[in-house]
């Protein structure tokens, strides 16, 4: 990915090196590793209503609606709104921290892409996410979070948290190399702010409480599904640009594959147990990634009418 050189965005906060305590908070959408645990007692597939409850929260006819008094905040703002608000943040990364430098390229990328999306599909200014760079643990509005969880969006404080560590755990243990699959990670993450803005994460919070677990599992594998595929349609502008090196799509989809949780039950515990499953397949991952990728449209990415995932 042609990175280097690059104006990189003013939405980063380093708060790596700070000391954080305390206990677990709100569930988060994330990149989490998923824990390959036993079977769950379950529930069948989505229902009727919840899909058209849903969906019609993604594509409306009117989707100046969501715009206004929307769980999850998708009202628009100024950049002057957002300068002010991040007064006050941690301080920005150094310009000699290479991979800090590399994220914040990536974010900015990602506020190109949704900045276009929102002018064009809402006629109103996008409301850019914050991304938290953290070592060990942090505490974000969600509650506490150690970094062994991965990668995750906090819809709370409309944040995005990474430990740059993670990196090296997607390369060496994962075998997902490379700096698009770098971004691939942070494109996911996006993914979530952007189902935060239109309503699909408070509503999946709310649906998801009167569930059983593996139901409830079932329609967070949509959600995340749905964050891959909003990845592919930031790639499929990227790619626009000129900016894709040689190789780059491979590494992604390579990210998608190792980090799927087939993938991960199977290296972690030697079997599948896809009641557990909450983020999706390999094959799904990859699929989804895929077709934002190809039709770089926020309606390809309708996972829950799809029938096949």
């Amino acid at each position: 990915m042609r990175w280097r050189g690059r104006q990189g965005s003013s939405n980063v906060e380093d708060r790596r090196g700070s000391r954080m305590s305390g206990g677990f908070g709100l569930p988060r959408g994330g990149m989490r590793m998923p824990s390959g645990g036993a079977s769950r007692a379950g529930f069948g597939g989505i229902g009727f209503i919840i899909v058209i409850v849903v969906v019609s929260l993604l594509l409306g006819v009117n989707p100046m609606s969501l715009l206004e008094g929307m769980d999850g905040g998708m009202s628009p703002q100024s950049s002057g709104q957002s300068q002010s608000q991040s007064q006050g943040q941690a301080p920005a990364p150094s310009q000699n921290d290479e991979m800090a430098q590399f994220v914040s390229v990536v974010l900015a990328d990602t506020e190109d892409t949704w900045g276009k999306v929102f002018r064009t599909e809402y006629n109103a200014d996008y409301p850019e996410p914050r991304l938290v760079l953290f070592t060990g643990a942090i505490r974000s509005a969600c509650g506490f979070a150690q970094s062994a969880s991965g990668p995750f969006y906090c819809p709370s404080d409309k944040k995005v948290y990474i430990d740059l560590a993670f990196y090296d755990e997607l390369r060496r243990r994962f075998q997902a190399p490379g700096d698009f699959a770098q971004a691939y990670v942070i494109a996911h993450e996006v993914g979530h702010h952007i189902q935060n803005l239109t309503g699909i994460l408070p509503k999946f919070h709310e649906i998801r409480q009167g569930l059983s677990q593996t139901k409830a599992n079932e329609l967070s594998v949509r959600v995340e599904l749905q964050a891959d595929c909003f990845a592919g349609v930031w790639a499929h502008d990227t790619a626009q640009k000129g900016l894709l090196e040689e190789g780059d799509i491979e590494e992604a989809l390579n990210a998608a594959t190792q980090i799927g949780d087939d993938a991960i039950q199977k290296r972690t515990q030697g079997y599948v147990v896809p009641d557990a499953f909450n983020h999706g397949t390999s094959a799904q991952r990859q699929r989804w990634f895929r077709m934002g990728l190809s039709e770089g449209r926020m309606d390809a990415c309708d996972t829950f009418a799809a029938d096949r995932l």
